[in-house]
């Protein structure tokens, strides 16, 4: 899910927030499985999260029955075993080659969105929105802003970084800082990382310069996700150049 105008979604799968977490989906199928009694696979689209609330298995125990571990990276195709006595539950007939309904991301109602000012946020680099977020299926999932190459780009909330690395073909070097239980921030395509995983930065610390890696200009994707779900993040930010109101 980033590269300039790439689909995006496949950051859904590595924005798993410990108990929501990336993006467009579609739905899941629940087929007869081995160990707890049932097996789902993942779909595009698909979050720990999201898998635990069609399976009725908690995100805890999807990451313990599967031997995943934070930032919980799930990928399109992959087999999760899952709780079988209530896995059925969310079928829509027998549970072999039948699909449960998945919300995609992309149709959640603005009216679930946090309220504005809840927390306060700041633009995490300075530049142009190239490309805006899109409700649309395979839209922009969060927002692309243009700059020059070395320019700085900040963590726009205190949080934890939870994931630097540039494994995610498609958005060269990213970075991800969670922010309390609810909230993870995303910052792709960046040049020079400048923070580890693990690490605790504070709103407005420098943690990355922009770049072009995984895209073809230089450009910093950026998204906020609450709960699982990408949120214009326009719609939090202060205008540029402005403080935070909150």
């Amino acid at each position: 899910m980033f590269a300039g105008s790439l689909t995006r979604n496949n950051l859904s799968a590595l924005l798993c927030l410990t108990l929501a977490l990336m993006l467009a989906g579609c739905s899941g199928s629940n087929s007869s499985g081995s160990d707890s009694g049932a097996v789902y696979t993942v779909k595009r689209g698909d979050t720990l999260y999201r898998i635990s609330r069609t399976t009725g298995t908690s995100v805890k125990e999807l990451a313990r029955l599967n031997n995943i571990s934070p930032p919980y990276t799930i990928e399109i195709g992959q087999k999760l075993k899952v709780n079988g006595s209530t896995a059925g539950k969310k079928s829509s007939g027998k549970r072999s080659g039948k699909t449960a309904a998945v919300t995609p991301s992309y149709t959640v109602p603005k009216s679930s969105w946090p309220p504005v000012g809840q927390r306060c946020w700041i633009w995490p680099a300075s530049g142009k929105v190239v490309t805006p977020y899109s409700t649309a299926e395979g839209g922009n999932k969060g927002i692309d802003i243009a700059g020059t190459r070395g320019a700085p780009v900040y963590a726009s909330g205190a949080g934890k970084v939870v994931y630097v690395g540039n494994q995610l073909r498609g958005y060269g070097n990213l970075i991800m800082i969670k922010h309390g239980e609810d909230y993870i921030t995303a910052y792709a395509h960046n040049d020079t990382l400048l923070v580890n995983n693990g690490q605790n930065v504070k709103a407005g610390q420098k943690i990355a310069t922009m770049g072009s890696t995984g895209a073809s200009s230089v450009i910093l994707h950026f998204q906020i996700r609450y709960r699982a779900t990408a949120i214009d993040p326009q719609r939090y930010l202060p205008a540029q150049g402005a403080k935070p109101k909150c």
